[in-house]
């Protein structure tokens, strides 16, 4: 796995360099300014950027704006965003704007040293990791949905999960249930949400980015 990280703290962003190559992984570059970081995907087209969302100059948005830019110039590239704090509107822009490959999580989740390089492996498979602070933020602010209403307690646990990127066995795991029966809340929330089956859409992605693009709407 080849790595690009942009981080404008010198002292955490040589701190990740040093705990990733310590999982024998490619960090090909470090970078302290979003434009720097551009830069460097485009230079070394690294299979992951890990980005902070705010850098210099003004320390707001550059850095989600670079991880958007770099999605579009490199539409296969993962993402996987760090922040202090939970930014909903960041946090949906990125998310909302693809399928998979891409990844919010708040930086104090770095020094959890497993489930960050958890997260980062998921996201490089093409999967999503969402914080699960983020998750309970966004929830909160969806409420209202109509279709977000429909769904009972445990569908809302069950979906919340999928949003952190959870599969099928792990979400058993953690709400102490079968497989089965996660199969059958998800079938529940596909249909309560008017997700009917395709070739073209990814039920799964399209539940949670509905109330991920709900959200970012409010």
């Amino acid at each position: 796995m080849r790595i690009v990280i942009a981080e404008d703290d010198p002292l955490l962003r040589e701190g990740l360099a040093l705990l990733l190559r310590a999982e024998s992984l490619d960090v090909v570059a470090t970078a302290g300014t979003a434009e720097d970081a551009l830069d460097a995907v485009d230079r070394h087209k690294p299979d992951v950027a890990i980005l902070d969302v705010r850098m210099p100059p003004t320390h707001t948005d550059e850095g989600i704006r670079a991880a958007v830019e770099t999605r579009r110039r490199h539409p296969s590239l993962a993402v996987l965003v760090l922040s202090a704090y939970v930014e909903q509107s960041f946090a949906t822009e990125l998310l909302t704007g693809g399928v998979g490959g891409l990844g919010y999580l708040l930086k104090e989740r770095v020094g959890r040293v497993e489930e960050f390089l958890d997260a980062l492996h998921r996201v490089a498979d093409g999967g999503t990791a969402i914080d699960p602070e983020v998750v309970a933020q966004l929830f909160t602010r969806s409420r209202r949905d109509t279709r977000l209403e429909r769904l009972s307690p445990r569908e809302k646990d069950v979906l919340g999960l999928m949003a952190e990127g959870l599969g099928n066995s792990a979400i058993a795991e953690r709400l102490v249930v079968t497989d089965g029966a996660v199969h059958k809340h998800i079938r529940s929330i596909f249909a309560k949400l008017d997700l009917a089956p395709t070739d073209q859409v990814d039920r799964r992605v399209a539940a949670v980015l509905h109330y991920l693009e709900d959200a970012r709407r409010r």
